[in-house]
């Protein structure tokens, strides 16, 4: 074994060993899968799965078969006592097995714009402006891949990324779906407006309602963090802003819910 070898295997145990000893409370480190769909789905895609823990003397057909799946990729298994994995788990939904993925690779802008024109469709992304809660993001992967979207672009600050929760919420999405991390969104939308893009931006105040807005054509959909909504600046660079009809007493949506909506009133226009 030569030098470089030896010195990327002690940086693996660092790795594994930095991961085992977290605590739920920790910040999540992208790159941590948990749950039996969320890695089901990564070993599906090909992502490269490095090690997993899965909890010893389970005698779940289901979970033996998961591990002998990630065996067969190239994963290390790992058997280890069920209040180990307690101890990793930053979800608290393990469900006996936890794998250390290699990190996940981010797209460009142009990356999704491409898979666009791969599939002969008019883009359709959704923006995310600085969303904090993981269970959003996850959400909004997910209804974005079942929708048919090209892309989800987020920022590089005062963002969650890829982490473990994000992948769990997704349902396996986050294998599928490309994700573009920029460092400022008012940059991307620029760019994407150049490129033919339409920007939607969400607000109950929007001016026109989404049944208005056109969406058979190249857009993105713009949705603004949980507590303050879009940014200042970046309501003013959206084309238009619009808003989901609200019927009841409560003003306002949830951030992945509101995604969810809009993406569907994209799906029926463009059916």
């Amino acid at each position: 074994m030569n030098e470089k070898s030896r010195s990327g295997g002690r940086d693996f145990r660092r790795r594994a060993d930095r991961f085992a000893d977290r605590t739920p409370a920790e910040e999540e480190v992208e790159g941590q899968l948990e749950g039996r769909n969320a890695i089901q789905e990564a070993l599906k895609s090909g992502r490269t799965i490095d090690k997993v823990f899965v909890a010893s003397g389970d005698t779940d057909r289901a979970l033996q078969r998961l591990a002998a799946q990630a065996k067969e990729a190239g994963a290390v298994v790992v058997p280890v006592d069920r209040r180990k994995l307690d101890a990793m788990s930053v979800t608290r939904a393990h469900q006996g097995i936890i794998a250390l993925a290699a990190a996940h690779e981010y797209c460009t802008i142009d990356d999704l714009l491409a898979e666009a024109a791969a599939r002969g469709e008019a883009p359709l992304l959704v923006i995310c402006d600085e969303l904090s809660d993981p269970h959003n993001l996850g959400a909004i992967l997910r209804s974005a891949e079942c929708a048919g979207a090209h892309g989800v672009i987020i920022p590089k600050r005062r963002s969650v990324g890829l982490t473990a929760t994000v992948a769990k919420s997704s349902a396996g999405a986050v294998e599928y779906m490309k994700v573009a991390r920029v460092t400022n969104i008012n940059a991307a939308i620029s760019e994407l407006k150049e490129k033919g893009v339409w920007i939607y931006g969400t607000a109950a105040e929007g001016s026109i309602p989404m049944y208005q807005a056109d969406l058979t054509g190249p857009a993105a959909i713009v949705i603004g963090n949980e507590g303050d909504g879009l940014s200042p600046l970046v309501r003013k660079n959206c084309d238009v802003m619009v808003h989901i009809p609200m019927k009841g007493r409560i003003s306002s949506l949830n951030a992945s819910a509101a995604a969810s909506i809009l993406l569907y009133e994209a799906v029926r226009q463009r059916i």
